[in-house]
């Protein structure tokens, strides 16, 4: 599965005229449902003069439970929010809000040219965002000397890897999250760079978006 990496506060986004009617596609990433409705109570904010604001979610996904919600905001029941969790579930997309807000230009599109619009609209929005696999990545609790760090920290960056929970006393320690693929090849370079004097040791595996190349 994938995901999508643009925040709610800069979601990506782009926009359409069909007919007079202008439909406007924002995208972003979510971790729950609330966070879902947050942003598209944050659209219509933005757009006040708008006809409607119809969205779909999508969160969950990585241990078998999807929990999805969608509006078509007063469009013809079936017309838009669907259109749009379709463009989600196509793109194989979780932990993620799409928007798209309609400003009615006066011309009726019909059930079928609504679902076009919609599906459009949402479509142009994915297109735009930053995207991100969600794979299994393996944590390690990691001891370091300071003058280790910058040189661990670029085998991290060459692996996938990110760094978190830092404490920095009379030496560092760190958590790495690194994708489980990458992981022999990190401990071989760590092991080597530093002549077995850092050894990561393995915490967990957890599921994270991880940009690609």
């Amino acid at each position: 599965m994938r995901t999508i990496l643009d925040p709610t506060d800069q979601p990506a986004h782009d926009a359409f005229v069909e007919k007079k009617s202008e439909f406007i596609g924002d995208a972003a990433h979510v971790a729950t449902l609330d966070e879902a409705l947050a942003f598209v109570e944050r659209i219509r904010e933005q757009h006040p003069k708008s006809r409607h604001v119809a969205y779909a979610a999508v969160c969950g996904g990585a241990d078998g439970r999807v929990a999805e919600r969608m509006s078509d905001d007063g469009e013809p029941s079936g017309t838009a929010g669907k259109p749009i969790l379709d463009v989600i579930r196509a793109n194989d997309l979780t932990d993620c809000v799409v928007a798209v807000t309609r400003y009615f230009g006066g011309i009726l599109l019909g059930s079928g040219g609504l679902i076009r619009a919609y599906s459009t609209g949402a479509s142009i929005a994915v297109k735009a965002a930053r995207q991100a696999a969600i794979v299994p990545c393996r944590r390690y609790l990691v001891a370091l000397q300071y003058p280790q760090l910058k040189r661990f920290q670029q085998i991290l960056a060459s692996v996938h890897g990110t760094q978190s929970d830092e404490t920095y006393a009379a030496d560092v320690t760190l958590v790495a999250s690194l994708p489980v693929d990458d992981a022999p090849r990190f401990e071989d370079l760590v092991r080597e760079t530093f002549n077995a004097t850092v050894t990561p040791e393995p915490i967990d595996v957890v599921n994270r978006a991880v940009a690609q190349d």
